[in-house]
């Protein structure tokens, strides 16, 4: 077993400094990735900086109408919170379709935001993972990628799917992340916050090394919106997405027509994939099954199939002609 030094800081900045002075740190939150790569010895960290007892579990509103979510927050006090479930049912919905009622009681929003990837190439220790040593190769390109590897935003170097279902609804919602680092404190814009793997699949987040998440702010919900979140799996409990779909909707005032319409993707991308062509295709377009489809197809116009996981494309371009059918019904 590889020993490791513990520290319980009081405050952000004193975090921020436990970590900075460790020459291999990691904070511990509610740990259920953190536990399993540590267990795995895919992480080894010298020093775990524990910030549960900091003051990040509130869900506040603010005066422009957007909602300041502390990182501490579980998901289940974010699903169930009267806000989110009465302005964001996407988010709502996506939380409650992740994982199992008890890792949602341990599991906090700044967690998830850093949750890693499945690929079990990944998680073994020993097959060549360009994320987990980089220079080693992709085993998963030639090899199983059925299930948790993406078919949007791949390169040569990693294919692994983004796991996280919260994270495909704060895209499509639109998000800050909030970063205490040694400078002080920073936004991040969510769509930026997640990195391709281009020719650096190691890098997996624009956070720094010596910063630290306090909140995650939502965008002000649209006016007179709808939103869903369909998820797509092989069973329907406690299951990673196959493919998954985030849909916010403004409708005309006949119900015919699409105003506005925001869609991110899950389980299909290397990060919590936002459809901007497709959204952009969809405004003032009549709300019917031959637009959804044609929407859906401009969606994945780029995506790259290997050779387990190529029914993940009509798949993924189901689950947005479902969402969309079901919302405008």
């Amino acid at each position: 077993m590889r020993t490791f030094d513990y520290s319980r800081p009081g405050d952000p900045q004193q975090a921020v400094i436990q970590h900075q002075h460790a020459d291999s740190a990691a904070y511990l939150a509610g740990g259920t990735t953190l536990l399993d790569l540590v267990k795995l010895d895919v992480m080894q960290p010298a020093q775990l900086v524990d910030i549960n007892p900091l003051p990040l579990k509130q869900i506040e509103p603010l005066s422009d109408g957007r909602l300041r979510i502390g990182a501490l927050v579980t998901n289940t006090d974010l699903a169930n919170h009267p806000l989110v479930r009465e302005h964001y049912a996407v988010l709502s919905e996506a939380l409650l379709a992740g994982a199992s009622t008890q890792l949602r009681n341990k599991a906090t929003t700044g967690g998830n935001v850093m949750q890693r990837v499945r690929c079990s190439y990944f998680r073994d220790g020993i097959s060549p993972c360009n994320k987990r040593e980089p220079g080693s190769g992709c085993a998963a390109i030639k090899g199983n990628n059925r299930n948790v590897h993406a078919v949007l935003g791949t390169s040569e170097q990693c294919i692994a799917a983004h796991p996280s279902d919260m994270c495909v609804a704060m895209a499509a919602i639109g998000a800050k992340v909030l970063v205490s680092g040694p400078k002080g404190m920073r936004e991040i814009d969510f769509l930026d916050f997640h990195l391709l793997p281009g020719n650096t699949p190691e890098k997996e987040h624009a956070l720094g090394d010596d910063e630290l998440i306090t909140h995650v702010i939502l965008d002000a919900p649209l006016k007179g919106s709808r939103s869903s979140y369909l998820k797509l799996r092989d069973r329907t409990s406690y299951q990673f997405a196959l493919a998954s779909s985030a849909v916010i909707l403004t409708l005309s005032e006949d119900g015919k027509q699409i105003r506005e319409a925001r869609i991110a993707l899950g389980g299909v991308g290397t990060k919590p994939w936002r459809a901007k062509e497709a959204e952009a295709a969809l405004m003032g377009q009549p709300a019917q099954i031959t637009t959804f489809e044609q929407v859906a197809r401009l969606a994945f116009k780029e995506a790259k199939a290997y050779s387990q996981n190529a029914f993940k494309i009509p798949l993924g371009q189901q689950a947005i002609v479902r969402n969309l059918r079901d919302l405008t019904a």
